[in-house]
């Protein structure tokens, strides 16, 4: 008899079956969701495990179980169950976290086009393009990640990780205002962001709002006290504000955390070098080396106090680790030829000696040109445009070019850097090279022009330079504003402005002071600075290229150096075993202008009152 429409027990116990297990599972696919939401990884494995007993081939649950997996730190299981889940279903989302998986296990070019393809397959979700630019930062594609975190804001502005991750980046390109604006946007949607926080404390010392970044960083460590980079960052801060000793216990708080980083070694050695505590400073630099031998920035430090310090054999040496330092080799060419140090003989051979640090640098070790050629050597000097007109007659140079990427290099045997020249000639503290004059004399017809501006000699004729390159990092302390410089001007001289690119606040009061001959406009190059210089009987500078220039031509020249000066003036003297024209004036203890300005305008009357001025 037949039943017709009517189930059978059978069919019945079945569907029931189905049900229970279907509901079974959704009860562990939610279990396994809450488990990852907090945090217990394991718990989710177990329950995604059973899930997927009951339901093998659930996309869904194989794309948790990989997420669970990646945050438990398995990543090889994780890019398994990822996969099997992208096998059933090619979700983006999938593709993504994928991607996520395969860069944690070093992976990054299939990461790259996971996560690629994920945005391909859904261009307008904010969340893939941020996975896209955190997968490219770790492929050291950071220009790319950049426009990607840019692209994920304008889809949703509120993405503060990708506002974060722009700042960072932005950051590290020196685009500071730019950083800025996306880590406050950041902050806006997560206030009490500890790393955002920190990141803008950075970014804010790098724009000179020093008390802002203070804020900052404090707020970050209370959010977060155990982060030893915020207790470092708050250090430089200080160390900003000229505040050292308060910067150096800071450093000490953030070795406390971290012992053993070579880093934050080195950061407290530069505070105390800042607080002339120069022997203790070496012996951290030799610890941060115990601790990374090869590490090349705490070589290049320990070589500077070294060098500050008189001990010029191990000083040369430690220098040419900067070849190892990326901003400061960027500026040098990439050349096949031989590096000569001094270790072969030169005569009939051709050398390309090319400038490899500042103006001031070059034009103080060109010194040692004429003495390489005199080995018998043909020198190819190639440095800044600005210094050919003035090197181009200098003894010894076969040719003189500019350092620039379009210009054309002749033959050479071997190269040496400019800066590599004292090594190579095994400079001690007692054999410098230092002769009144080695600069060739500015061209007469330069130096006519120059006197027939100025006018009669009826006063003591002197040069002033009061700043120098903004960018330089140590400019705040070697730098001064003209008004604290102009303490001097009511001395019976005539005072004549050698300063280029005037900051604003001193273009205004060089407008407002008459008595100053403002000379910067007529001057081309170097070649035009030095004739002026040779009509002057006195330059007054801070420790700008300027300084050398007057030096190198044997010009009377005071110098106005900060408490802790750059190596070549060395501490605790008057004189310059490199310039012997030359007169230091160092600030004291107070680390301030004011008083040093005064010893010179003292100074200064002295020298008007003698009847021979030169």
């Amino acid at each position: 008899m037949s039943h017709g429409g009517r189930r059978s027990a059978a069919d019945t116990s079945k569907v029931q079956s189905a049900a229970a297990e279907a509901g079974e599972f959704a009860v562990l696919y939610e279990a396994a969701r809450i488990h990852v939401q907090a945090g217990r990884y394991l718990d989710a494995q177990l329950c995604c495990e059973q899930a997927l007993a009951l339901n093998a081939e659930n996309p869904e649950t194989l794309h948790l179980a990989g997420i669970a997996c990646f945050y438990s730190g398995q990543y090889d299981h994780s890019v398994e169950w990822i996969s099997r889940a992208l096998r059933r279903e090619p979700k983006s989302v999938y593709l993504a976290d994928l991607g996520a998986a395969l860069a944690k296990q070093g992976r990054i070019e299939e990461a790259v086009k996971a996560a690629d393809k994920a945005v391909q397959l859904t261009p307008d979700h904010a969340d893939l393009w941020r996975n896209l630019g955190n997968v490219l930062i770790d492929a050291g594609r950071g220009s790319d990640a950049l426009l990607c975190f840019q692209h994920a804001l304008k889809l949703d502005p509120r993405q503060w990780e990708a506002a974060y991750k722009a700042g960072q980046l932005l950051y590290d390109l020196g685009r500071f205002e730019e950083a800025l604006s996306h880590l406050e946007s950041s902050l806006e949607q997560r206030p009490d962001s500890a790393p955002t926080l920190h990141m803008r404390a950075l970014v804010l010392k790098s724009l000179n709002r020093l008390d802002e970044a203070l804020a900052d960083g404090r707020r970050a460590i209370e959010l977060d006290p155990t982060n030893a980079d915020s207790y470092g960052n708050l250090a430089k801060v200080l160390e900003a504000l000229g505040r050292n000793e308060e910067a150096l216990s800071w450093h000490d708080r953030s070795l406390a955390i971290a012992p053993n980083v070579m880093r934050i070694v080195t950061d407290r050695a530069i505070s105390l070098a800042a607080l002339g505590r120069f022997d203790e400073a070496m012996k951290e630099y030799e610890r941060a080396l115990v601790i990374d031998p090869g590490q090349a920035p705490a070589t290049w430090n320990l070589s500077q106090l070294q060098m500050l310090t008189g001990n010029f054999e191990a000083g040369w040496q430690g220098r040419e680790a900067r070849w190892r330092i990326p901003h400061l080799a960027a500026g040098y060419p990439k050349l096949s030829t031989p590096i000569w140090l001094g270790d072969e003989p030169v005569a009939g051979k051709t050398i390309l000696v090319c400038a490899d640090e500042g103006i001031g640098d070059t034009i103080q070790f060109a010194r040692y040109v004429p003495m390489l050629a005199a080995r018998g050597a043909r020198v190819i000097l190639a440095v800044e445009k600005v210094l050919c007109p003035l090197l181009s007659g200098l003894a010894g140079v076969a040719e003189c070019l500019p350092k620039a990427a379009e210009t054309v290099l002749p033959p050479f045997d071997l190269h040496c850097p400019l800066d590599s020249l004292p090594l190579a000639f095994g400079t001690r503290l007692d054999t410098i090279p230092a002769e009144n004059v080695y600069l060739p004399p500015p061209a007469a017809d330069r130096v006519r022009a120059w006197e027939d501006r100025l006018g009669a000699r009826d006063r003591i004729r002197v040069g002033l330079v009061w700043s120098g390159n903004p960018k330089h990092g140590n400019d705040r302390n070697r730098s001064m504003p003209l008004k604290t410089l102009a303490r001097i001007l009511d001395v019976d001289a005539t005072f004549i402005s050698l300063q280029k690119d005037p900051r604003p606040a001193d273009s205004e009061l060089l407008r407002e002071r008459p008595d100053i001959v403002d000379a910067s406009a007529d001057i081309a190059d170097f070649a035009d600075t030095a004739a002026l210089v040779s009509c002057l009987d006195l330059v007054i500078s801070v420790d700008t290229s300027v300084a050398h220039l007057a030096g190198a031509l044997g010009r009377r020249t005071w110098i106005l150096l900060p408490h802790i000066p750059d190596y070549r003036w060395l501490l605790d003297r008057e004189d310059s075993p490199w310039y012997p024209t030359v007169r230091l004036f160092r600030q004291t203890d107070s680390r301030e202008y004011h008083s040093v300005v005064d010893r010179v305008r003292s100074d200064l009357i002295g020298l008007v009152s003698k009847p021979s001025r030169t």
